[in-house]
């Protein structure tokens, strides 16, 4: 009996082993465990893992805050793009109040400008693929500028139809889209801010 016990409590301990290295090697935190981690950071840390998931597949190797970075700006760019698109819609809507329709028409001014944005922090980011040293800090700073620049448009926008005369289905339509949308941003430039910290510390893991 002590014998059965003593070769199951062996097996048991190399099976540990072998699920926890390769190759000699400890085994690498996935994907998974990277967005996680890096979710923690954010103010919407549930959202974040949840648009992030997705992209699991592509967050890899040794440039993996990178590519968490670049996703988080992605999923930011392409939620407020559908904002956009949604407000535009509403400013057509028959029987829209004169300030409710200046209060759109201001929304999708700053909405563009969020867009363009979001836009050209990609951008950096991926000119921060191919450069190393200062034209790296450099690019990042620019990234890190643009995303916060788009966040503060979106509450620009949000904040055009405060007053409660604006009351109705219009302002609550487009204030609850734009604080979803704003919660996306704020955790891309959380998220954004964190890989520029770690770069510069040379943090390689969660």
């Amino acid at each position: 009996m002590e014998r059965s016990v003593g070769l199951y409590l062996l097996v048991l301990v190399v099976t540990l082993r072998y699920t926890t290295t390769v190759n000699g090697r400890a085994a690498s935190p996935t994907a998974m465990d990277l967005i996680r981690a890096s979710c923690k950071t954010t103010l919407h840390a549930s959202l974040c893992v949840r648009c992030l998931s997705s992209y699991a597949g592509s967050i890899k190797g040794s440039n993996a805050d990178h590519l968490l970075a670049k996703a988080a700006i992605s999923v930011s760019l392409n939620n407020t793009k559908s904002a956009s698109v949604f407000i535009s819609k509403l400013g057509r809507v028959s029987g829209i109040k004169p300030r409710e329709y200046q209060a759109v028409k201001d929304c999708i001014s700053t909405m563009t400008n969020s867009v363009a944005s979001l836009s050209q922090s990609v951008q950096e980011l991926d000119q921060m693929a191919r450069t190393r040293g200062h034209d790296f800090e450099w690019h990042m700073s620019n990234a890190e500028t643009w995303v916060a620049s788009a966040l503060t448009n979106q509450n620009i926008c949000a904040r055009g139809f405060d007053d409660s005369s604006m009351n109705g289905h219009v302002k609550n339509a487009i204030t609850s889209r734009m604080v979803y949308v704003s919660q996306v941003t704020s955790n891309a430039l959380a998220l954004v801010n964190r890989f520029a910290v770690r770069h510069r510390k040379g943090i390689r893991h969660p």
